[in-house]
């Protein structure tokens, strides 16, 4: 039985790009029950008129996802984050496989809850095999997640407390260094709230003295940022 899927590579490095189609090549190479129709965007707005246009069709089965692209002209999409709501808001049966180079705990939770991709690809992780592992269990048995993605969610549901949204947002903005009297332009909550949620946070993870340095590397360890 021949299996044919339709492939939209989203990316603005060529060298993605190639990588992307040779695996699906070897895959087919190696399988040739599986056939593969490739189409590719190097910039936002380009997915967008071919995101649509497959979908209308309806041959949209698989999106390979670079998260960091520049946003469309019209800003209405920011980047890849915002194109990964778009398809799973038009096409709930497209499978997304996420790739790129962040490897920021917070920032990975975010994309998972948001897009919920099919695959997650770290690409400091991406090897030829890695590649081939990951797209065939997105078209057998999602999700894939890659070795960097795995060690943070293992590392996170190791801990024996939990931290809200808001509380990973302060983590995050401040290893990035924002400064605390900057954050109530961020996020909507006063700096006496902020100051009192970023004490609670230094008795969660058994933090003593007024500096932000040991709390932070605690916390990068456990994988919240």
């Amino acid at each position: 039985m021949n299996l044919s899927y339709h492939v939209l590579i989203i990316d603005d490095h060529p060298l993605i790009i190639d990588a992307y189609r040779r695996t699906l090549d070897q895959m087919t190479m190696i399988n040739n029950s599986f056939k593969f129709k490739v189409d590719t965007a190097n910039n936002s707005d380009t997915a967008i008129k071919k995101i649509d246009e497959a979908i209308k069709n309806r041959m949209l089965d698989i999106v390979f996802l670079d998260i960091r692209l520049p946003p469309s002209k019209n800003k209405v999409i920011m980047g890849g984050e915002d194109l990964g709501r778009l398809i799973k808001k038009k096409s709930k049966k497209t499978k997304i496989i996420v790739s790129t180079a962040l490897n920021d705990g917070y920032l990975i939770n975010c994309l998972l809850k948001s897009i919920n991709p099919d695959a997650f690809l770290i690409k400091n992780d991406l090897t030829n095999q890695t590649l081939l592992e990951g797209i065939k269990t997105v078209i057998i048995d999602p999700p894939y997640y890659s070795k960097t993605v795995m060690k943070i969610l293992r590392k996170q549901s190791s801990n024996d407390f939990v931290i809200d949204n808001i509380d990973r947002k302060i983590l995050h903005e401040l290893s990035n260094g924002t400064k605390m009297n900057e954050l109530p332009k961020i996020l909507p909550l006063s700096i006496a709230a902020l100051e009192r949620r970023k004490r609670i946070l230094k008795d969660v993870f058994n933090v003593e003295g007024k500096g932000d340095r040991d709390l932070l590397q605690i916390a990068h360890q456990k994988g919240f940022i």
